[in-house]
């Protein structure tokens, strides 16, 4: 009978309209006939991808995730307060929400707490979460959106009395400038009057700090990276040797990122059966797969301002390494 009750606090709608491997293939085929070559860093996910991430956000080098969570614990009633103690949570990309409980648990010290809308491209994820979310919070709805949001940003449905959008893990830096400033325009035209946004960004800091966050000494980030290759074989039936790439990660000054590359340790051929493509490298040649801009305040005020939205808080670890930002609708 509980678990009924918990239930019926559930609610999904799936708007996956587009097959997977489809997109995959389509991808694919546009990032290895580019120049540079180059892949999207949403393929670095399949289940590996996901645990030797989980294994980097506790290496002592990536400070981003740690630096997060802290945030959300020590400030999280500071933002709500802010952002006028909005009552429904909006995650974007929410995964097992495990940073949002933090903000979750300080809607319910300052008892707004009534929705969560978790947004995540993984079913099996997303449903897992809500069920442990309703089981850990009396009175909590739960919405789960299965979609890829960068695609279906306009299928979320709107918060009734004003709600909070959280686009956290830095993953704005993954966006080109372009793609981010039209990313950003369209959560702008989705917010409402009383509609906040809350994003996470990692801040410029000293060369050094930044490089050992994406290389780190053990190398798992080393094995992340090359992870896209593996999904590749798997799902595209190539034939991608990752012992035949290096890992690159390198701190772009001019244009305020860090660049994630395979670099490749030969010539070589290498055949993708399931989209009849075949691409040859060559030695020490590079292949883009991420890319993750840093900001200062003063940048993102002006990336916000491009996009149509306006800064009205600033949330900054006690080192300034990484900030939670506000911002509404201009």
């Amino acid at each position: 009978m509980k678990a009924e009750r918990l239930a019926e606090r559930i609610s999904v709608e799936v708007h996956l309209e587009e097959d997977h491997r489809a997109a995959l293939a389509r991808d694919v085929r546009l990032g290895l006939t580019m120049e540079p070559k180059e892949l999207p860093p949403k393929y670095f996910y399949d289940e590996r991808g996901s645990r030797l991430f989980e294994q980097i956000t506790e290496l002592e080098e990536y400070y981003p995730t740690r630096t997060e969570r802290a945030i959300l614990r020590d400030r999280g009633e500071e933002i709500l307060a802010a952002a006028g103690d909005p009552s429904t949570l909006v995650e974007l990309g929410s995964g097992s929400a495990s940073k949002t409980r933090h903000l979750l648990d300080a809607m319910r010290r300052r008892e707004c707490l009534g929705a969560y809308v978790p947004v995540d491209i993984s079913p099996e994820i997303t449903l897992e979460t809500a069920e442990s979310l309703v089981g850990e919070y009396e009175g909590l709805g739960v919405h789960c959106v299965v979609c890829d949001f960068e695609r279906d940003l306009e299928r979320i449905p709107p918060a009734p009395d004003g709600g909070l959008i959280a686009f956290l893990g830095g993953t704005i830096g993954n966006f080109y400038p372009d793609a981010r400033r039209e990313f950003l325009g369209r959560i702008a035209a989705s917010l409402g009057e009383r509609d906040m946004l809350l994003l996470g960004t990692d801040l410029i800091k000293e060369r050094r700090r930044l490089e050992a966050a994406y290389d780190d000494s053990l190398g798992v980030t080393a094995e992340f990276n090359k992870n896209v290759l593996r999904v590749l074989n798997a799902q595209l039936g190539a034939d991608f040797d990752p012992a035949a790439f290096e890992h690159v990660a390198r701190y772009d000054d001019r244009a305020a990122r860090m660049d994630i590359r395979l670099r490749s340790l030969c010539d070589q051929r290498v055949t993708l059966r399931g989209i009849d493509l075949e691409v040859t490298f060559d030695a020490a040649e590079e292949m883009r797969t991420e890319i993750s801009c840093k900001f200062t305040r003063h940048r993102l005020e002006q990336v916000y301002a491009s996009a149509g939205l306006r800064m009205c808080g600033w949330f900054p670890d006690p080192a300034r390494d990484y900030a939670l930002s506000l911002a509404r609708r201009r």
